[in-house]
Protein backbone atom coordinates (compact mmCIF):
# COMPACT_ATOMS: atom_id res chain seq x y z
CA UNK A 1 0.00 0.00 0.00
CA UNK A 2 2.69 2.24 0.68
CA UNK A 3 3.93 1.40 -3.11
CA UNK A 4 0.49 2.49 -4.27
CA UNK A 5 0.62 5.97 -2.78
CA UNK A 6 4.27 6.95 -3.74
CA UNK A 7 3.59 5.53 -7.26
CA UNK A 8 0.69 7.43 -7.89
CA UNK A 9 1.69 10.80 -6.45
CA UNK A 10 5.47 9.86 -7.76
CA UNK A 11 4.79 10.84 -11.09
CA UNK A 12 4.63 15.23 -10.44
CA UNK A 13 6.50 17.07 -12.96
CA UNK A 14 6.78 20.55 -10.96
CA UNK A 15 7.91 22.01 -14.38
CA UNK A 16 4.18 21.64 -15.59
CA UNK A 17 1.73 24.08 -14.36
CA UNK A 18 -1.64 22.08 -15.60
CA UNK A 19 -3.22 19.55 -14.02
CA UNK A 20 -3.51 16.72 -14.30
CA UNK A 21 -0.73 16.72 -16.72
CA UNK A 22 1.41 17.45 -14.13
CA UNK A 23 0.82 14.12 -12.75
CA UNK A 24 0.86 13.38 -8.82
CA UNK A 25 -1.80 12.22 -6.56
CA UNK A 26 -4.48 11.99 -8.83
CA UNK A 27 -5.66 8.54 -8.54
CA UNK A 28 -4.52 7.80 -12.38
CA UNK A 29 -2.60 4.47 -11.23
CA UNK A 30 -6.19 2.89 -10.69
CA UNK A 31 -6.21 2.63 -14.90
CA UNK A 32 -4.51 0.07 -16.97
CA UNK A 33 -2.25 2.30 -19.08
CA UNK A 34 -0.51 3.34 -16.03
CA UNK A 35 -0.37 0.34 -13.96
CA UNK A 36 0.74 -1.51 -16.27
CA UNK A 37 4.12 1.26 -16.32
CA UNK A 38 7.31 -1.41 -15.93
CA UNK A 39 7.36 0.38 -12.34
CA UNK A 40 4.07 -0.62 -11.06
CA UNK A 41 4.50 -4.32 -12.15
CA UNK A 42 2.71 -5.97 -8.56
CA UNK A 43 0.30 -3.20 -7.97
CA UNK A 44 -2.63 -4.93 -9.01
CA UNK A 45 -2.74 -6.83 -6.44
CA UNK A 46 -2.59 -3.56 -3.86
CA UNK A 47 -5.18 -2.47 -5.95
CA UNK A 48 -7.64 -4.91 -5.41
CA UNK A 49 -6.97 -4.89 -1.57
CA UNK A 50 -8.09 -1.12 -1.61
CA UNK A 51 -11.02 -1.71 -3.87
CA UNK A 52 -13.76 -3.03 -1.40
CA UNK A 53 -12.96 -0.21 1.03
CA UNK A 54 -13.81 2.17 -2.07
CA UNK A 55 -16.98 -0.12 -2.78
CA UNK A 56 -17.89 0.18 0.64
CA UNK A 57 -17.77 4.07 0.91
CA UNK A 58 -17.90 5.66 -2.67
CA UNK A 59 -17.74 8.77 -1.52
CA UNK A 60 -14.06 8.76 -0.83
CA UNK A 61 -11.83 9.77 -4.11
CA UNK A 62 -8.80 7.42 -5.07
CA UNK A 63 -6.26 9.70 -4.87
CA UNK A 64 -6.89 10.43 -1.19
CA UNK A 65 -8.04 6.30 -0.67
CA UNK A 66 -4.52 5.62 -1.88
CA UNK A 67 -2.80 7.99 0.26
CA UNK A 68 -4.53 7.18 3.01
CA UNK A 69 -3.63 3.12 2.60
CA UNK A 70 0.32 4.47 2.36
CA UNK A 71 0.09 6.56 5.54
CA UNK A 72 -2.08 3.88 7.59
CA UNK A 73 0.12 1.53 6.42
CA UNK A 74 3.45 3.14 8.25
CA UNK A 75 1.63 4.11 11.07
CA UNK A 76 0.10 0.52 11.84
CA UNK A 77 4.09 -0.76 11.48
CA UNK A 78 5.33 1.79 14.20
CA UNK A 79 6.15 4.47 11.95
CA UNK A 80 5.44 8.13 12.71
CA UNK A 81 2.59 9.81 12.65
CA UNK A 82 1.75 11.57 9.57
CA UNK A 83 0.75 15.36 9.25
CA UNK A 84 -2.02 14.09 6.34
CA UNK A 85 -4.69 16.42 4.40
CA UNK A 86 -7.33 14.98 2.47
CA UNK A 87 -9.66 16.25 -0.44
CA UNK A 88 -7.97 15.51 -3.38
CA UNK A 89 -9.21 14.79 -6.85
CA UNK A 90 -9.48 12.39 -9.01
CA UNK A 91 -8.70 12.18 -12.93
CA UNK A 92 -11.61 10.91 -15.10
CA UNK A 93 -10.50 8.75 -17.79
CA UNK A 94 -7.29 6.41 -18.69
CA UNK A 95 -6.19 9.03 -21.43
CA UNK A 96 -4.79 11.15 -18.28
CA UNK A 97 -2.55 8.78 -17.09
CA UNK A 98 1.07 10.58 -17.09
CA UNK A 99 3.50 9.28 -19.54
CA UNK A 100 6.04 5.77 -18.60
CA UNK A 101 9.28 7.02 -16.89
CA UNK A 102 8.53 9.34 -14.56
CA UNK A 103 9.70 6.87 -11.66
CA UNK A 104 12.97 5.88 -10.71
CA UNK A 105 14.71 2.68 -11.62
CA UNK A 106 16.12 0.50 -8.88
CA UNK A 107 19.84 -0.46 -10.79
CA UNK A 108 20.63 2.90 -13.37
CA UNK A 109 24.09 3.26 -14.59
CA UNK A 110 25.03 6.33 -12.17
CA UNK A 111 22.36 5.81 -9.30
CA UNK A 112 23.35 9.56 -7.29
CA UNK A 113 22.70 11.05 -10.39
CA UNK A 114 19.22 8.96 -11.23
CA UNK A 115 17.67 9.99 -7.76
CA UNK A 116 18.39 13.22 -8.37
CA UNK A 117 17.12 13.68 -11.24
CA UNK A 118 13.54 11.77 -10.43
CA UNK A 119 12.90 13.69 -7.35
CA UNK A 120 14.11 17.07 -7.79
CA UNK A 121 11.82 17.00 -11.03
CA UNK A 122 9.12 16.76 -8.21
CA UNK A 123 10.40 19.24 -6.29
CA UNK A 124 12.57 17.25 -3.58
CA UNK A 125 15.40 17.61 -1.82
CA UNK A 126 18.72 15.62 -0.72
CA UNK A 127 17.35 15.13 2.58
CA UNK A 128 13.85 13.70 1.39
CA UNK A 129 15.47 11.34 -1.15
CA UNK A 130 17.28 9.65 1.87
CA UNK A 131 14.55 10.10 4.24
CA UNK A 132 12.14 8.52 2.04
CA UNK A 133 14.20 6.05 1.04
CA UNK A 134 13.60 4.85 4.41
CA UNK A 135 10.01 3.36 3.47
CA UNK A 136 12.44 0.05 2.84
CA UNK A 137 12.33 -0.82 5.94
CA UNK A 138 9.06 -2.42 4.67
CA UNK A 139 8.57 -4.87 2.33
CA UNK A 140 10.45 -6.77 -0.19
CA UNK A 141 11.94 -7.06 -3.72
CA UNK A 142 10.09 -9.60 -5.68
CA UNK A 143 12.34 -10.64 -8.90
CA UNK A 144 9.69 -11.57 -11.58
CA UNK A 145 7.91 -8.12 -10.42
CA UNK A 146 10.76 -5.74 -10.31
CA UNK A 147 13.72 -8.13 -11.79
CA UNK A 148 15.70 -7.10 -8.35
CA UNK A 149 16.07 -9.37 -5.87
CA UNK A 150 16.14 -13.20 -4.43
CA UNK A 151 13.10 -14.96 -5.25
CA UNK A 152 13.00 -16.29 -1.09
CA UNK A 153 15.57 -15.35 1.87
CA UNK A 154 15.24 -17.19 5.30
CA UNK A 155 13.32 -14.22 6.50
CA UNK A 156 10.90 -14.14 3.51
CA UNK A 157 9.96 -18.08 3.39
CA UNK A 158 7.16 -18.28 5.53
CA UNK A 159 5.21 -14.92 4.67
CA UNK A 160 3.41 -13.26 5.87
CA UNK A 161 0.95 -12.80 2.59
CA UNK A 162 2.39 -14.40 -0.13
CA UNK A 163 6.12 -16.14 0.92
CA UNK A 164 9.20 -15.40 -0.95
CA UNK A 165 11.03 -12.23 -2.16
CA UNK A 166 14.00 -10.52 -0.43
CA UNK A 167 13.58 -7.79 2.39
CA UNK A 168 15.80 -4.62 2.65
CA UNK A 169 15.83 -5.49 6.50
CA UNK A 170 15.40 -8.54 8.76
CA UNK A 171 11.89 -7.36 10.14
CA UNK A 172 10.43 -6.24 7.23
CA UNK A 173 7.15 -5.40 8.25
CA UNK A 174 8.16 -3.16 11.07
CA UNK A 175 8.80 1.02 10.42
CA UNK A 176 12.61 1.61 12.09
CA UNK A 177 15.53 2.84 10.92
CA UNK A 178 17.05 -0.55 10.21
CA UNK A 179 17.19 -0.17 6.63
CA UNK A 180 20.49 2.41 7.13
CA UNK A 181 21.57 0.62 9.88
CA UNK A 182 21.64 -2.51 7.64
CA UNK A 183 22.74 -0.62 4.68
CA UNK A 184 25.73 1.08 6.08
CA UNK A 185 26.99 -2.74 7.61
CA UNK A 186 26.17 -4.72 4.74
CA UNK A 187 26.95 -7.87 6.48
CA UNK A 188 23.53 -9.80 6.12
CA UNK A 189 23.35 -11.55 2.21
CA UNK A 190 19.80 -12.29 3.01
CA UNK A 191 19.25 -8.28 2.83
CA UNK A 192 18.46 -6.75 -0.29
CA UNK A 193 20.74 -3.57 -1.33
CA UNK A 194 19.70 -1.86 -4.53
CA UNK A 195 22.53 0.24 -6.24
CA UNK A 196 19.90 3.44 -5.45
CA UNK A 197 20.08 2.10 -1.39
CA UNK A 198 24.22 1.91 -1.83
CA UNK A 199 24.26 5.20 -2.79
CA UNK A 200 22.67 6.71 0.31
CA UNK A 201 26.06 5.75 1.92
CA UNK A 202 28.62 6.71 -1.76
CA UNK A 203 27.59 9.55 -2.36
CA UNK A 204 28.57 12.70 -0.20
CA UNK A 205 25.60 15.05 0.46
CA UNK A 206 23.44 11.89 0.62
CA UNK A 207 25.63 10.39 3.09
CA UNK A 208 25.25 13.40 5.69
CA UNK A 209 21.24 12.31 6.35
CA UNK A 210 22.00 8.43 6.32
CA UNK A 211 24.60 8.41 8.71
CA UNK A 212 22.33 10.27 10.77
CA UNK A 213 19.19 8.64 10.57
CA UNK A 214 21.19 5.01 10.85
CA UNK A 215 22.47 6.62 14.83
CA UNK A 216 19.22 8.25 15.36
CA UNK A 217 15.69 6.77 14.82
CA UNK A 218 13.96 9.99 16.27
CA UNK A 219 15.34 12.44 13.62
CA UNK A 220 14.85 9.56 10.68
CA UNK A 221 11.08 9.42 12.03
CA UNK A 222 10.97 13.35 11.90
CA UNK A 223 12.20 14.24 8.61
CA UNK A 224 10.35 11.16 7.06
CA UNK A 225 7.11 11.82 8.34
CA UNK A 226 7.68 15.75 6.78
CA UNK A 227 8.95 14.10 3.38
CA UNK A 228 6.05 11.52 3.49
CA UNK A 229 3.30 13.94 3.91
CA UNK A 230 4.78 16.58 0.96
CA UNK A 231 5.17 13.61 -1.29
CA UNK A 232 1.40 12.89 -0.71
CA UNK A 233 0.32 16.32 -1.68
CA UNK A 234 2.26 16.32 -4.82
CA UNK A 235 0.30 17.42 -8.23
CA UNK A 236 -3.02 16.92 -6.56
CA UNK A 237 -5.51 19.22 -6.59
CA UNK A 238 -7.53 20.03 -3.88
CA UNK A 239 -11.86 20.28 -3.53
CA UNK A 240 -12.73 22.69 -1.54
CA UNK A 241 -8.40 24.39 -1.90
CA UNK A 242 -7.59 24.23 1.63
CA UNK A 243 -8.75 21.90 3.95
CA UNK A 244 -7.27 22.03 7.10
CA UNK A 245 -8.12 20.08 9.60
CA UNK A 246 -9.72 17.59 6.83
CA UNK A 247 -12.74 18.08 6.67
CA UNK A 248 -15.48 15.16 8.23
CA UNK A 249 -16.67 14.91 4.34
CA UNK A 250 -15.11 13.57 1.37
CA UNK A 251 -16.12 15.26 -2.30
CA UNK A 252 -16.57 12.41 -4.58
Amino acid sequence: QVRLGWHDSGTYDKNIEEWPQRGGADGSLRFDPELSHGANAGLTNALKLIQPIKDKYPGITYADLFQLASATAIEEAGGPKLPMKYGRVDITAPEQCPPEGRLPDAGPRLPAEHLREVFYRMGLDDKEIVALSGAHTLGRSRPDRSGWGKPETKYTKDGPGEPGGQSWTAEWLKFDNSYFKDIKEQRDQELLVLPTDAALFDDPSFKVYAEKYAEDQEAFFKDYAEAHAKLSNLGAKFDPPEVSPPSSHVHA
